[in-house]
């Protein structure tokens, strides 16, 4: 029997339609009917040999950039697509708070994503799932929807042209806005868009963005992953990215440390957090660390095992989340009053921003309600053993003979959330320039 579960599509595009409509001719889109001579802004980064060093990654010879990637670049582009109102509802002007407790989970109230489309049925016992070009992809956006061409750069060294061709031969990865935005700067980054790859994470891709995290360097700017069967809606290959000034909880909770590759990579536990998952941090190189990561995340493809990525740190720390939400929603296991909150637990909401659609949930918001939902989610402490056992085995190669790849001998109960300042920063984090 197929797993399904119904569930109203989130648009993505101001071009986005029902399944089986037709639509992408004649609306300055990125299929081949509207792409001969088109031009898009081009940001070549800078394929640089990350070292690690005490305070974290760092480039050798860097050298200013002729654009400022996040501030002028990404967000500037964002905020003019926004005052061209391209944008379905204001997202600035949704009521944002943190919920009192000691993780500061974050809840907002987004009615706007409440979507009138009707609910589409979603199949969730399915990782890969090949492309289907009938269905919505990312070719069919509006050319006006892309930010700009990211691509590296092929002279060792970061370039900027405000206009540039679009090599339909060498597909470009782009930038695009999401019309329903979560947060300020909600953007998505799309890999080899015409190459019109599916919902999976390759070793390529993952390096991308792992690039974008760290050519945003900032700590407020994250990137995200939903597989299908983690609340992935469409099957063309994407992350999410936006902008928060504030910390999320998964980024303030404690870990205890299970093994470090030979490249460096320290692998951990989550702990004392209600969703289970693994923390990937260090590394000799950016590609070592991303390499360790695409490998895990294939071995779950592979396994048919659903997950979230958060990309956090400026790339420097990367959180993975095998999850059952959907199975448990598809078989009936999930309470009525979870469900009638109609959120759908994917990498935001695990990593502890809590977008709600309903004025009640948000005035209701609580330390327990967040912990409830999310400790739904969770794979059992067993079973994410298990799963455990599939990614060492599959990234053998990289960790030593020696090292002790067990559980972490600390309980739970006895470790507290690493302590990080919370600024100040909700009432103020829409900013046109992003405080360095």
């Amino acid at each position: 029997m197929m797993l399904r579960i119904k569930r109203v599509p989130t648009v993505v595009s101001n071009y986005q339609k029902e399944e089986g409509e037709e639509g992408g001719c004649g609306r300055n889109c990125l299929r081949n009917c509207c792409l001969p001579g088109a031009k898009l802004p081009l940001y070549a980064f800078k394929r640089v040999n990350k070292v690690s060093c005490d305070k974290g990654l760092v480039d050798h010879e860097d050298k200013e950039a002729p654009v400022a990637f996040l501030d002028s670049l990404l967000l500037g582009e964002w905020e003019d697509r926004m005052q061209r109102g391209l944008f379905r509802y204001d997202v600035t002007a949704c009521e944002t708070k943190v919920i009192p407790g000691g993780y500061g989970f974050i809840a907002q109230l987004n009615e706007g994503r409440h979507l009138k489309k009707r609910p589409t049925e979603f199949r969730v016992d399915k990782v890969l799932q090949p492309f289907d070009e009938n269905k919505f992809n990312f070719t069919k956006v509006g050319q006006e929807e892309v930010l700009f061409q990211f691509e590296p750069s092929d002279n060792d060294e970061v370039q900027f042209w405000p206009s540039a061709p679009i090599d339909v031969k060498n597909s470009p990865s782009v930038v695009a806005i999401n019309v329903s935005p979560i947060e300020y700067g909600h953007v998505l980054l799309i890999p080899r868009i015409l190459e019109c790859l599916p919902q999976r994470i390759d070793r390529e891709s993952f390096l991308l963005a792992l690039h974008m995290a760290s050519e945003a360097g900032n700590p407020y700017f994250r990137l995200g992953y939903n597989s299908l069967g983690a609340f992935a809606t469409i099957n063309h290959l994407h992350f999410q990215a936006y902008y928060l000034a504030v910390p999320f909880p998964i980024e303030k909770a404690s870990t205890g440390k299970i093994t470090t590759t030979h490249c460096g990579v320290k692998i951990s536990n989550i702990l004392n957090y209600p969703v289970r998952g693994l923390v990937f941090e260090g590394g000799n190189t950016l590609e070592g660390l991303s390499n360790v990561v695409s490998d895990s995340c294939i071995c779950l493809q592979d396994n048919n095992i659903p997950y979230n990525i958060l990309i956090s740190d400026s790339g420097r720390r990367i959180f993975l989340f095998p999850q059952c939400y959907a199975e448990k929603q598809a078989l009936g296991e999930v309470s009525p009053e979870l469900l009638d909150t109609q959120v759908n637990p994917a990498v935001w909401e695990i990593s502890g921003h809590m977008v709600l659609k309903r004025k009640e949930d948000y005035e209701d918001a609580s330390e327990g309600n967040a912990w409830r939902l999310l400790a739904e989610v969770s794979l059992s402490e067993e079973r994410l053993e298990e799963v455990k056992d599939l990614i060492f085995e599959a990234i053998a190669c990289y960790i030593d003979d020696d090292k002790c790849v067990t559980p972490s001998l600390l309980k739970e109960s006895d470790v507290t959330p690493e302590s990080i300042e919370d600024p100040d920063a909700l009432t103020g984090s829409h900013p046109s320039m992003v405080p360095a």
